[in-house]
């Protein structure tokens, strides 16, 4: 388990939880620089289900969805010191609607939260004031649309919203419509301005996203098939292209499987994916045109129910958030085969997602 590192702590690490299945909050974490080891400091549970965390370039505010049916977004200043020495992350203000039910992630883009909203399948626009608190919705995207599955694609589900590297581009998934739209944003009316849209197989329910760091190539990986699309991206235009898909279990496995998240190494050579069912994380070898991901292996995620996976600032870790099992688990991984170990674990009911700052 996470124990105190003393002296070495070098970073930080926030955790969001699912406090409607008996999480804490929002946790806010010591990181051990030798080890990678999370030891709780403080958490808050000022806001109900934070599942997905986000931190301002300075790192002093934190921001966290609210996943409700209401749908919020919220804004802590990080971390204060109680008188037990505690670090407690200090609400700034009454949390803010975001105009759709259910918001899974956010991201910011040029001075604006961007909210993607499963429960409406709309993505939301709030403009940061200063301080930084958001202020109330500017411009809300609604998606139209459905696809082949009887239950989950029903109509439009956004899941992921997130700024293309450089910033000119907003992307989106939608699990409804297996599809992903992009955007540009608008600064001057808080708003997003379609652009254009990638219709992925029927079926494959696309979650979460991860750009290739050399710029050209976006790894999108489906909830409802286990399998992730690759796709060339164009920077310059805008244009996202499917070229192929790589499976991310082995042939062969059986039972009940969602993937959650994607993950892509700084150098390039791996990624890798958390396994929802089979309880797992996929490595997976990108060869030089990184357009043929080769599934290497699976290692079991330590816990159950892995809905976040997310890479330490060194690239040197992996930790995964285990939702059902609650807790946080890291590995280190083999610089040479991209294979994780597990190193340790930490604690945390309902966990939902780690970031670090």
């Amino acid at each position: 388990m996470g124990g105190d590192s003393g002296g070495r702590d070098r970073g930080r690490a926030f955790i969001g939880s699912f406090t409607s299945a008996g999480g804490l909050g929002v946790i806010a974490a010591a990181v051990d620089a030798r080890t990678g080891a999370l030891t709780a400091r403080g958490a808050t549970d000022a806001v109900p289900d934070p599942s997905c965390l986000t931190l301002s370039p300075d790192g002093t505010v934190l921001y966290a969805v609210s996943e409700t049916d209401e749908g919020a977004v919220a804004a802590f200043r990080t971390p204060d010191t109680d008188a037990a020495g505690h670090a407690v992350p200090r609400l700034l203000a009454d949390p803010v609607p975001v105009g759709g039910s259910g918001p899974t992630h956010l991201t910011l883009a040029a001075g604006h939260l961007l909210t993607a909203n499963y429960g409406s399948g709309s993505v939301s626009v709030l403009p940061v004031a200063a301080g930084g608190r958001p202020g109330p919705v500017t411009g809300l995207l609604r998606n139209r649309g459905a696809g082949p599955h009887p239950d989950r694609q029903r109509g439009p589900h956004a899941h992921q919203v997130m700024a293309a590297p450089g910033g000119r581009w907003i992307l989106s998934t939608d699990l409804g419509t297996d599809t992903v739209r992009i955007c540009t944003l608008d600064t001057a009316a808080g708003a997003l301005v379609p652009y254009g849209e990638t219709a992925l197989r029927p079926g494959t329910g696309p979650r979460h996203l991860a750009f290739h760091p050399a710029g050209g190539h976006v790894y999108v990986l489906g909830e409802l098939e286990p399998v992730l699309t690759v796709c060339r991206w164009d920077p310059a235009n805008g244009v996202l292209e499917p070229v192929g898909e790589a499976a991310v279990l082995p042939d062969g496995v059986g039972g009940a499987n969602f993937p959650s998240e994607v993950v892509v190494a700084p150098d390039g050579r791996f990624l890798w994916v958390a396994n929802r069912g089979h309880d797992s994380i996929a490595v997976l070898a990108l060869d030089p045109t990184y357009e043929k991901p080769e599934l290497v292996t699976t290692v079991p995620c330590g816990g159950h129910w892995p809905r976040d996976l997310v890479l330490d600032p060194t690239g040197r870790r992996l930790y995964a958030a285990n939702e059902r099992s609650g807790d946080v688990t890291w590995f280190d991984i083999d610089p040479a085969t991209g294979v994780p170990a597990p190193a340790g674990a930490l604690e945390a009911p309902a966990a939902s997602c780690v970031i670090f700052g």
